[in-house]
């Protein structure tokens, strides 16, 4: 046998497709290794940054240009880099806005402007005015034009708002009236100006240096657009609707209906971009907001693209983004360089400001609000920095501006969201400063401001006396009532199995179908009572979802972001067909009495005892009688001025009745063991008393409010007053006051329901 010579590099090197088989794998072990490379410096740059209150953008970001600027150094092979990054942009983008078409609901344009609404056109038009005539005067283009300018114009009237979402979620103020104005406002802002640049896709080509498509291209994208639009709006809620049926909620989602429904929303998106030629990416922006937002789907979509972007997309995107600030292009010794730079960053934030300044003077803000809604809605994201690279990265297209300014706008972008946790951690120490020596009580309401209420319930039982309660609650219809109806549900091991974590101010979905059922059935009756009342009304839902130990906390964190002035809480005690209080929970009673010690407002507790039972309360004539006990003190102060909103139902008869003491029969007896009570502190208390009931009785007593007297004598008082001292030795519920347990007692003969109230009290007091 002859000898075999066995030289394997002499073999890989005549054998080519195995040498390049080895390049390949070598190469994507090197690109797998960049990227946990480059998620791993990310993670440490975000946990440096975190105590800052800095989002995860800022670190990737920062990460990316490094990296990216590194990539710039490596010769050999930088162009395939960029060229396998510019594919991953490509269709990522058509994720990330497919994803942000999504979370938009396009049928907020069709209704009547709110304020929301109007603090973002105007801060969206200040900008684009101001832009629009003088960004001409800076050259950011290589090929000035008329285009140009709109579409640069219209992209710094933008708004990031998932990303302004998430800012607002971690400050912890999403719940606040200033969180949600943001939110909402951020939301009107990128729907409208991202809507605007999908119609400029239609009008102008990159591929011209923005010119003009030609009338037969327009034609043909627009036709294609409708039928998408047309179709993906009529088809996917049958789909959906369908789909959500078969997979009911708290149940695996079956993989031939996922595999269907990706079908059909892969087809959509790419309708107009295969027959039309039009952008992949704003098609599939298109589709988002075609497709519907609600049901088991829509929010399985929602959560899967925004962590596959979170967790894989957006760490390689800041990378191509550092790819772009070429730092060796950026020229800092030319003057024009830094000018172009601060000048886009200042018109941009500039533009926003006066928008809800001006905005703000028609509605009644202050100036640091107004100034600090501005600086918070000119807040960029990945969007932005996309159209700010595209033309750079893209291949077949010229350059549209300079690289200096290229580099400028993107961190000019950049620095929009640094300064914003800043602007935020302001807010919050605003609102802190002024909270401690704030009066959030039904007594020192401005009476053109709206009563808000932060209704608690523990499920469907309670549906009844929840309505009718708002119902009496309502006041006049200007200033109106807000009312935050509140689920109370223990977080149990079961439930907490089945909670989705996503982005957004409602960070985690239940998905427990038992709860859903619930809270469906309490929030149709809602949105049914407020439909049937739309003037002065406005009920919002929340969840307070907790164990018990906690529950209270998460209330009076509602209670303070919603800057509420009364919190109403269920008795835990129900009543039984003897009409007796029974079925009492130890765990509802242990938080509202955490309630009551810890609450930022005045607190009440409404104890049904046939509120529920009584049907559709009548507001052309006399249906129900109400009576208010008022003996002294700040509580029943309070009490007084609830029972003033009530008084102003029509279909209610309100009875006040005012318990005074005989000096000349209690000075014959008094109590042995009992505290005497401070004659200065007693005088002042009941010459507060007498005065504030004064001007009740003036601007209320008479038609539909009576007023009666009783005197009484040798008794004892609620926090040593003259009257009740003495029945604390056997109250059943001292959190309710003497007064409160005996009424709510099963002692009591007249089923009366019985709402106690407790004043706020500041930290001072």
């Amino acid at each position: 046998m002859g000898k075999v010579n066995f030289d394997l590099p002499d073999l890989i090197s005549k054998n080519l497709p195995c040498k390049d088989l080895v390049t390949n794998v070598k190469v994507a072990a090197a690109y797998i290794l960049g990227f946990f490379a480059v998620v791993f410096l990310s993670n440490i740059a975000r946990a440096f940054l975190r105590s800052y209150q800095q989002p995860r953008m800022v670190a990737e970001t920062l990460v990316g240009i490094v990296a990216g600027n590194i990539i710039l150094t490596q010769e050999d092979h930088r162009d395939n880099i960029v060229k396998t990054l510019n594919d991953i942009i490509e269709f990522g983008m058509i994720f990330h806005m497919l994803a942000l078409g999504l979370e938009m609901d396009a049928r907020i344009l069709f209704q009547r402007p709110t304020q929301e609404a109007i603090v973002a056109f105007s801060g969206m038009l200040s900008t684009f005015i101001l832009a629009y005539l003088l960004t001409p005067y800076f050259n950011y283009s290589e090929f000035p034009s008329h285009e140009f300018t709109v579409s640069l114009s219209v992209t710094l009237t933008g708004t990031a708002s998932p990303l302004l979402t998430r800012l607002i979620t971690d400050l912890k103020i999403g719940k606040s009236d200033i969180g949600r104005l943001l939110v909402a406002a951020g939301t009107y802002s990128d729907l409208v100006s991202t809507l605007f640049i999908s119609i400029g896709f239609v009008i102008i080509s990159a591929d011209k240096n923005l010119g003009f498509r030609d009338s037969k291209d327009i034609l043909k994208i627009t036709s294609t657009l409708i039928v998408q639009v047309v179709v993906t709006a009529v088809i996917s809620p049958i789909l959906m609707i369908w789909v959500n049926h078969e997979n009911p909620a708290g149940k695996s989602l079956k993989g031939s209906h996922m595999v269907l429904s990706v079908a059909f929303v892969a087809i959509s998106c790419g309708c107009s971009a295969v027959k039309g030629k039009y952008s992949p990416m704003m098609s599939a922006f298109i589709t988002g907001i075609a497709l519907p937002r609600e049901g088991r789907l829509s929010k399985m979509m929602i959560s899967k693209l925004n962590y596959f972007l979170k967790c894989i997309f957006y760490p390689i995107f800041f990378v191509w983004v550092g790819l772009g600030v070429d730092f060796q292009m950026f020229n800092p010794g030319n003057p024009w360089t830094w000018a172009r730079m601060i000048f886009i960053f200042v018109i941009a934030t500039l533009g926003k400001v006066v928008g809800t300044f001006l905005s703000g003077l028609m509605l009644g803000f202050n100036l640091p609000e107004s100034v600090a809604l501005g600086l918070l809605l000119n807040v960029k994201g990945h969007f932005h920095m996309f159209l700010a690279l595209f033309t750079f990265h893209m291949k077949n297209h010229e350059m549209i501006m300079t690289t200096s300014t290229r580099i400028g706008l993107t961190l000019a972008i950049f620095f929009t969201v640094i300064y914003a946790p800043l602007v935020g951690a302001y807010i919050i120490r605003r609102a802190r400063k002024r909270s401690p020596n704030q009066r959030m009580s039904l007594q020192w309401l401005d009476s053109e401001n709206e009563l808000r209420v932060l209704l608690c319930i523990h499920g469907p039982q309670h549906l009844p006396s929840t309505i009718n309660f708002i119902e009496i609650s309502r006041g006049r219809d200007d200033p109106g009532i807000m009312v935050y109806v509140t689920d109370m549900i223990e977080l149990t091991e079961q439930i907490e199995s089945t909670l989705v974590h996503r982005e957004g101010v409602e960070v985690v979905t239940v998905t427990d179908r038992a709860v859903i059922e619930m809270r469906d059935q309490i929030t149709t009756a809602i949105k049914t009572y407020e439909e049937e009342h739309e003037s002065g009304i406005t009920l919002r839902r929340m969840l307070a979802l907790s164990p018990f130990s906690v529950m209270h906390q998460d209330i009076c964190h509602f209670a303070r972001d919603l800057n509420v002035t009364l919190i109403v809480l269920p008795f835990h005690k129900y009543p039984a067909e003897d009409g007796k209080m029974t079925g009492a929970d130890s765990k509802f009673r242990f938080v509202n009495k955490k309630v009551l010690q810890n609450a930022p407002c005045s607190v009440g507790i409404l104890v049904d005892r046939g509120f529920g039972v009584t049907s559709k309360i009548s507001r052309t004539s006399i249906f129900l009688h109400a009576a208010v006990i008022f003996i002294g003190g700040k509580d029943d102060r309070e009490a007084l001025v609830y029972a003033s909103h009530v008084a102003q139902h029509p279909g209610v008869k309100l009875t006040v009745l005012r318990f005074l003491l005989d000096a000349n029969a209690n000075s014959k007896c008094t109590r042995p063991g009992t505290s005497k009570v401070n004659l200065a502190e007693q005088e002042e208390e009941m010459q507060l008393d007498d005065e504030f009931f004064a001007g009740f009785y003036e601007r209320h007593v008479g038609g539909q409010v009576a007023y009666m007297e009783k005197y009484l004598a040798n008794s004892g008082g609620r926090v040593n007053s003259a009257l009740t001292a003495g029945m604390n030795d056997w109250e059943q519920c001292p959190e309710l006051g003497p007064i409160g347990d005996i009424l709510s007692g099963s002692a009591f003969a007249v089923s009366a329901s019985i709402l106690i109230i407790q004043q706020h009290s500041p930290k001072e007091d």
